[in-house]
């Protein structure tokens, strides 16, 4: 309990001097903290600032996507699961749209969009749901060896978990040979994980054949297509890709936002 008159942030901010501290490190903390405040200061008024190129890493937030998001950060904040009054339902049909218009975007039914928190969740969520429910029948995973490192890590937890995954190489143009993936499919063979567009080297995977290859052995495809939606024309249903991972803030959208298809 606080005491009357204290707040919350009056006990979180208390002056240096007052915290236990060892003799003559108040001094050397109080430095420190004052040359991180100049240095954040000076970041926000210098203008020579270095460039962000790295938009395959990250982008920033549209303005127009702010504007959208806006209202319901501040009026429109109900549950979307909360059916009994009128916020739940605001926020629900909101989301509902939200969920048509990335279902349209990569040719989906709104009933197969998956809101999750980030591209790792995403591809975990994938790549482990899928292996894990056909596990007593099939332990074999098929990946290449160029996936995001998310992917490669729910992997290796995989092989920890008894199955068996093959990483493929990849020809020296960075595509992945359409025969040796025929030839590692087997029996035992319950899923494919091939990215769509590589985030570092920027090469298309043929994700359509691959998929053809991978309906026509009843295995499932995975692809992480993060460098590759608002990019790039995506149709899951032609591509014949039953899983697809996506994320909100490569395209101008918020971090912490990402769809699974």
């Amino acid at each position: 309990m606080l005491s009357p008159g204290r707040t919350v942030s009056s006990r979180l901010l208390r002056p240096l001097t007052a915290l236990p501290l060892r003799p003559g490190s108040a001094q050397r903390a109080a430095s420190s903290l004052e040359k991180e405040l100049v240095k954040s200061q000076d970041l926000e008024i210098d203008e020579l600032r270095p460039l962000y190129m790295d938009f395959q890493a990250t982008t920033p937030m549209d303005p127009r996507v702010l504007d959208a998001m806006l209202p319901y950060q501040v009026n429109y904040y109900g549950n979307p699961h909360s059916r009994t009054h009128a916020y739940g339902w605001e926020s629900e049909s909101a989301m509902e749209r939200a969920r048509k218009q990335v279902a349209d975007l990569i040719a989906a039914d709104p009933r197969e969009i998956i809101f999750t928190s980030g591209a790792t969740e995403s591809n975990n969520m994938a790549i482990k749901g899928v292996a894990r429910f056909y596990q007593l029948k099939k332990r074999h995973v098929i990946t290449t060896q160029t996936e995001h490192k998310c992917v490669l890590d729910s992997c290796r937890v995989l092989e920890a978990e008894g199955f068996r995954v093959t990483y493929l190489p990849v020809k020296q143009n960075g595509l992945l040979d359409l025969q040796l993936l025929e030839d590692s499919i087997g029996p035992e063979t319950s899923l494919v994980s091939v990215m769509t567009v590589n985030n570092e080297i920027g090469v298309k995977q043929p994700i359509k054949e691959i998929g053809q290859l991978c309906r026509s052995k009843g295995v499932f495809l995975h692809t992480d297509a993060a460098q590759a939606v608002g990019k790039i024309p995506i149709n899951v249903s032609d591509w014949r890709v039953d899983l697809m991972s996506i994320s909100g803030h490569k395209i101008y959208g918020p971090k912490g936002l990402l769809t699974v298809y």
